[in-house]
């Protein structure tokens, strides 16, 4: 039963006449007369009583009012509904982050702005491994996530904010502090401690790894980048990261980062979210203010 149908039938009800309708509701008496009839065939039975030009329901026209003004009741609440939606001031940004040093530098920055263009906004942000955050936008539980690249998805659409190389990281006083470059054999022989198996540059690592045939001594799977910056900094072992948020430490003399003999493969970091013609607000708002920032700020740790 189309709207515009239970409109006119519900009008017609009220009005106890054709023409009286048509004044209300900006329509022919024609065009009410049809409305009624095609609704009439549809449902198979008459809705009104012809009584001397007056109009009467029947009993099917009694019960499709009651049910008329509920449906029409709904049709006006998600009519408003959507367009509060629709509203700047109103959107809706469910995120996942993969980066334990973004929630530091630059997320809040980000998302006070965000929440000064949406002053409604549905916010939520929760961590995880990119792999995982991945799961959630195809299974449209998220709306956007910070993730490292590349990602497989096929239903996801992502855009890269920094690419970075990757080195071998050692405290100043490991036996390879001073060498310019080192092998992946010499790494493999190495203590290992690397992130947590499910984000990309760990994923990075192991492929490197496989292909060169060797099998690393890993001694410690830690969730944040600090905490494994910590621990190679006391000497424990070595690690492989990106080399652009270690520059400030390098140079202070806290870290050495070596590069590592034919280690091709560049760390990306970017926002997920899923493939569509249409992107919501707050996913684009969030986009526009991450080129800005991370563009500026450049130091994102690797998860």
């Amino acid at each position: 039963m189309e709207h515009r149908l239970l409109k006119t039938f519900k009008a017609v009800a009220e009005a106890g006449s054709f023409t009286h309708a048509a004044v209300r509701i900006h329509l022919t008496q024609a065009a009410v007369s049809v409305h009624i009839k095609q609704l009439e065939e549809e449902i198979g039975t008459p809705l009104f009583l012809r009584v001397n030009k007056k109009l009467f329901l029947t009993d099917a026209g009694r019960l499709l009012l009651s049910h008329t003004e509920k449906i029409l009741r709904a049709h006006d609440a998600a009519q408003n509904d959507l367009a509060a939606i629709t509203e700047a001031s109103r959107a809706r940004l469910h995120l996942g982050v993969s980066s334990t040093s973004f929630t530091l530098n630059p997320l809040p920055e980000i998302l006070s702005e965000l929440k000064r263009l949406h002053t409604l906004l549905d916010l939520s942000v929760v961590g995880g491994t990119s792999e995982w955050i991945i799961e959630q936008i195809v299974a449209n539980k998220m709306d956007a996530g910070v993730v490292s690249l590349p990602v497989e998805a096929s239903d996801v659409t992502t855009e890269m904010l920094k690419s970075d190389k990757l080195a071998a990281v050692m405290s100043p006083q490991h036996r390879f502090a001073n060498l310019r470059v080192i092998t992946a054999e010499q790494l493999a022989g190495e203590p290992l401690i690397l992130g947590e198996k499910g984000g990309n540059t760990r994923r990075l690592i192991d492929l490197f790894f496989e292909k060169s045939g060797l099998s690393p001594v890993i001694v410690m799977e830690l969730q944040r980048t600090e905490a494994i910056i910590k621990m190679v900094e006391l000497d424990f072992g070595v690690t492989i990261l990106p080399q652009a948020p270690l520059q400030r430490d390098v140079a202070r003399g806290r870290l050495r980062a070596v590069r590592v003999k034919e280690l091709n493969l560049k760390w990306q970091f970017g926002i997920a979210y899923l493939k569509s013609d249409y992107v919501p607000p707050a996913v684009r708002s969030f986009l526009k203010l991450c080129r800005a920032y991370v563009g500026e700020s450049g130091n994102v740790a690797a998860e």
